[in-house]
């Protein structure tokens, strides 16, 4: 991997979690910054430029990604609080902002920048490179928003998009709530056609796919961590169930007609029957 700076010019980066995201983000700022990765479960040998730390390490250097489980903010958040330098930028990769923007803002000390990102864009997404992919950055505390913002545009070609966490929660309950619902539904009825399919059926399936390797948490996190999540579903439930009922009702409606329009046919066919009869009779 080239290096955007040589190794002694570049600062150091705590990176806390070293996940599938968390090697995501170290692949991609590794250039940029000295990175030092605490992962109690996983080691980051595997990567390039990216040194093995204790939480102390990396929760010293001047800018911490918390690249954890939106669940377990809160616990991280308490464990790094003493060893965070003061002028310190943490910031998180939250699928959901509303959480964790309120567990930094309560749970680290004063003396840190506080600045809540989501990118919009996983592994799987991410697989042709980030530029020009989109992640939501939300001003918490302190002046560092702007220089955030700035490098992330100008240094790895993100769409930066400025809002604040009920904003983004609002938007990500539809975006990624019933992407990720939907998905999880199209799963569970697999097998699915594959061959004899639509360019429309083909684009949903991919959107499946880039879902589907998601850890659990990531879905537990959009659908449950959300506040906004809940009141999308159940909109869209309500929505699916009235159109299948209306469905239905058109079908037993159809049905109906069937029957009744057999039983007209019946009744002009024992009619005409009759006729014949009484012309015969008479001849």
């Amino acid at each position: 991997m080239s290096s955007a700076f040589p190794a002694h010019l570049r600062p150091p980066l705590g990176l806390i979690g070293f996940g599938a995201f968390g090697r995501l983000i170290a692949h991609h700022l590794a250039p940029h910054f000295a990175i030092q990765a605490y992962d109690p479960a996983i080691s980051p040998v595997s990567v390039d430029d990216v040194a093995r730390a204790t939480l102390r390490e990396a929760a010293g250097c001047p800018v911490v990604i918390l690249a954890v489980p939106v669940a377990a903010i809160a616990a991280v958040v308490a464990e790094i609080g003493p060893h965070l330098p003061p002028g310190a930028l943490v910031l998180d990769v939250g699928s959901v902002k509303v959480a964790t923007a309120n567990a930094m803002r309560a749970g680290l000390p004063g003396h840190v920048a506080i600045v809540a990102t989501h990118p919009l864009f996983g592994p799987q997404s991410a697989q042709g490179g980030i530029r020009g992919l989109k992640i939501a950055l939300c001003p918490v505390r302190g002046g560092q928003p702007r220089r955030v913002a700035a490098f992330l545009r100008r240094r790895l070609g993100l769409d930066v998009i400025v809002t604040t966490p009920e904003a983004h929660d609002r938007d990500a309950a539809a975006a990624q709530g019933l992407t990720h619902l939907i998905a999880k539904v199209m799963v569970q009825m697999e097998p699915l056609p594959t061959r004899m399919t639509t360019r429309s059926f083909d684009l949903l399936m991919q959107a499946v796919a880039m879902v589907r390797h998601d850890a659990p948490e990531v879905f537990e996190a959009i659908e449950r961590a959300n506040p906004y999540a809940g009141a999308v579903r159940r909109r869209f439930v309500a929505h699916a169930a009235r159109l299948a009922t209306d469905l239905s009702e058109a079908q037993d409606q159809e049905g109906q007609n069937r029957e009744v329009q057999d039983a007209d046919i019946q009744d002009q066919t024992i009619q005409d029957q009759n006729v014949q009869d009484r012309a015969v009779r008479a001849a």
